[in-house]
This record gives C-alpha cells, sequence and structure tokens, in this order.
C-alpha cells in the first residue's frame, strides 16, 4: 500500500527495502504473523465441511472465500511472485513452498473467472474447486504438521486468529 506509514511497533526486521523483495517493506508485517494468516487461509479453503457449515450456511465470524483469498495473498503479494522468495522465512523448504504456489494457483484461477464479490456458492460450485480445494488441503497439512498442529482441528474464527496475533507480538 503506498502512501501508508510504517507502524511504530518495533520488528526484528530493518527498515530497509529487499531487492528481492520489489518494493514491499520488510517491515509490513512480521513473517510469523504472515505464515499464521497464509495458514489460515488455506485451512478454510481446503475444509469441505467447513465450507459447507460456515461459508454456504453464512456463518459469522469466519468471513468469506474472498476473504480467505485476501488472507492468502495480501501481505505476502504470492498473487504476484511465487512462495519460493519466502524459503527460509515464511516457508521452512521449497516443499512447502512448492504446495503453497500450487494452491495459490489455482484459487486465484477461480477467483478470477467467479469474480471478486461473488458469493461464497458461485466458488464452492466451480467445477475446479475440488482441486483447488486438495491443493489448500494438502499446503495446510504440511505446514500445520511442520508447526507441530493438529491439521484436522476446525479452523479459527477470524477473532481467534486476531486474538492470536495480537498476544504473540
Amino acid at each position: 500500500m503506498q502512501g501508508s506509514q510504517q507502524s511504530p511497533v518495533k520488528s526484528s526486521r530493518t527498515a530497509t527495502r529487499s531487492s528481492t523483495m520489489g518494493a514491499m517493506p520488510l517491515t509490513d508485517i512480521p513473517w510469523w504473523r504472515w505464515r499464521a494468516r497464509v495458514r489460515s487461509a488455506l485451512h478454510m479453503l481446503g475444509d469441505t465441511a467447513f465450507q459447507q457449515d460456515c461459508w454456504e450456511a453464512g456463518r459469522e465470524g469466519y468471513g468469506d472465500v474472498t476473504d480467505a483469498v485476501y488472507r492468502l495473498v495480501e501481505d505476502t503479494w504470492l498473487d504476484r511472485w511465487s512462495a519460493e522468495k519466502y524459503v527460509g522465512t515464511l516457508f521452512r523448504d521449497s516443499a512447502e513452498a512448492a504446495l503453497v504456489d500450487t494452491a495459490v494457483l489455482r484459487v486465484l484461477r477461480i477467483l478470477h473467472q467467479v469474480g471478486p464479490d461473488a458469493p461464497s456458492a458461485a466458488y464452492l460450485r466451480h467445477h475446479a474447486w475440488p482441486e483447488a480445494v486438495r491443493a489448500c488441503r494438502d499446503a495446510h497439512i504440511r505446514l500445520s504438521l511442520n508447526d507441530g498442529e493438529d491439521p484436522d482441528a476446525a479452523p479459527r474464527s477470524l477473532e481467534a486468529l486476531g486474538i492470536l496475533l495480537r498476544v504473540a507480538a
């Protein structure tokens, strides 16, 4: 976001811009918050039972497909470059990055075909949605297991994710 001011919160990263990250300042958000947001999105996008129980049912507190996609790409810019750029920071290895790249590409392809403001049901009924769900699930499982967490636990609400991110600051 051009023109936005840097947060007064101290970061372990320097205030310089990395030439490998284009114009995106590395001080925008700490890496662990990026990972939590990416994992949250992958979790929701990779869980069909959750999608039916929350998104299709219109359950409050979990956003919708567009919200999940936004969490997946907003701070990471994974819609503009490969997750491989984040190996060693956001992602542990190239295997994680490859799974995330596959998930992002499949979800974004559907988002572009259906439109960013469509109701969740429009995405969930898209002919390629099962492939996107499978890719998100594969990435979610890998990241969760690498973080020592149960990939089959229910997705956290957006409020719980926000509390987790504030508490961990």
